[in-house]
This record gives structure tokens, sequence and C-alpha cells, in this order.
């Protein structure tokens, strides 16, 4: 029935790069949102007063969304940077990169250098979600079609990124506040891609269901590496925190990595 419904609405295939002239728009943030280089590069900064954001001018229904995105330097105590897919409505699916900031010296959870552009990408098909950093699989996210754990199917989403101040919770669960006096706090975005589907009812000229993309899943390598990776690197696992979940863990954690 998936296959069906996906043949019968034919999204667009969509692929752009580089420039954040055209397919992007400003969300909130005013003149915090900078674009530079003849729309190669994007920055978005956090002051006292707000933070900002951006978002797609499309909307997509499964894809492989890239960006190389170099998080803020420095002392970034407070602030959250992220990037991510999200519906719109008052029931939502959302995909997610969050960056919690940190005391200057210290690494970001999910790369250790700050000082670069790093490539984060997602890739989103009817099977799996694969969260990816520089390449290396990081968390996959199968579509268990025989049990009830949710899987985001037939919502679409739009690309969104932002920074905003979060001391409350973001650092050490606040206990480290955000330092205004190294304001502004400065995200830079280049290189952004969407092998996607476009959302949009009726016929295409190019169906998605031709590309490699939607149907691939880990092969056994990249398993492996995903499994070394969180063995090393994982610092938190909701699926182990009993303390979070007292009357019984979701439903993914039994058959999901």
């Amino acid at each position: 029935m998936k296959l069906i419904l996906f043949l019968v609405v034919l999204p667009w295939m969509a692929v752009f790069a580089r420039n954040f002239s055209q397919n992007f728009d400003l969300t909130w943030g005013s003149d915090r949102v900078r674009i530079l280089n003849n729309g190669e590069l994007l920055t978005l900064s956090l002051d006292k007063d707000s933070g900002s954001a951006f978002q797609s001018n499309n909307e997509y229904l499964f894809g492989k969304i890239s960006v190389q995105l170099k998080l803020v330097p420095g002392y970034s105590a407070g602030t959250v940077t992220s990037y991510y897919l999200t519906s719109q409505g008052s029931t939502w699916d959302e995909m997610d990169f969050e960056f919690l900031g940190n005391l200057s010296g210290d690494p970001y959870t999910v790369h250790t250098n700050v000082t670069d552009f790093h490539t984060y990408s997602i890739l989103w098909n009817p099977h799996v979600i694969i969260f990816y950093v520089d390449g290396t699989p990081i968390r996959e996210f199968k579509n268990l079609d025989s049990t009830k754990v949710p899987f985001p199917e037939s919502r679409a989403m739009r690309i969104h990124s932002s920074i905003w101040n979060a001391d409350d919770w973001a650092t050490k669960g606040g206990l480290i506040k955000t330092d205004w006096s190294k304001a502004p706090f400065t995200a830079s975005f280049r290189n952004i891609s969407a092998q996607a589907c476009i959302w949009a009812y009726g016929s295409g000229a190019y169906p998605c269901n031709s590309n490699s993309w939607l149907a691939k899943q880990l092969d056994a390598p990249s398993l492996e590496r995903l499994m070394w990776v969180q063995k090393h690197y994982m610092i938190y696992n909701y699926c182990i925190d009993l303390k979070r979940f007292p009357q019984g863990l979701p439903l993914e954690c039994a058959a999901t990595t």
C-alpha cells in the first residue's frame, strides 16, 4: 500500500546545492542571518536579543539532505545550533541534529573540531532514516512495519536550521550559562544539497522511485562502522535510561539501533 500511494503522488525530484540566495527563506532573526560569497555561504547569529533561523521554500517527502556546517567556535555554552527536517501542523514529524554549546576548548558532542566545516546528512526513505557525519553513519532508525513504532512516511517536511539561547538546560544541565560578552555567537553553512522529492500532487517530470537513495539501507561494512562509532563515541542512549522511562522503554528500543 505504501508503494502504491507513493507512485500515485509522484513528487518531483530536486537537486540543489551551494546557493542560499535561492530555495531558502529567513524564518526569524532579521539581520542576524547573512548570505555571503554570492550566496555560497550563510551565517546564523545569536545575541542577547534574538537568535536566527532559515528554512527551505520547498517541502519534501523522502530524500538525502546534506549541509556543511561550522559550529560556533570557542566559548558557546548555553547556545544550541540545530539542523533538522520537520513537517507542519498540530501533530508533526521531525528529524534533528542538535549541537549543544560548550566551554571554550571542549569538543561538541558529535564532532571534535569546532574550527572547521563538517558534513551532516540525513537520508530518509520509506525503509529507514540514517544520520551521517562526514559520510560515517552514526544512527539508524528503521521502519518496522510489523510493530507499532511510528515512522515518518506521509508528512512532507521542510529543511530548517536555527541558533538560539537555551542556557537553562543546554550545557551541563543548565549549570553553565551563556556569556553575552562573547556574543554574537555565529554558525556558518555552505554546500547545502537536497537529493529529494518535492511534495507536489499530480505527475512530475522525475518520478522519485528511480533514485538509488530511495531503497538504500546500511550494508554490512556500514553497520559495522555504525556500531564502532556508537561504542566509542556515544555518551547517552535513551534506550537504556530506565530513570527517564520508569514505566517501560519506548517500543523502538527493542528493535532499533
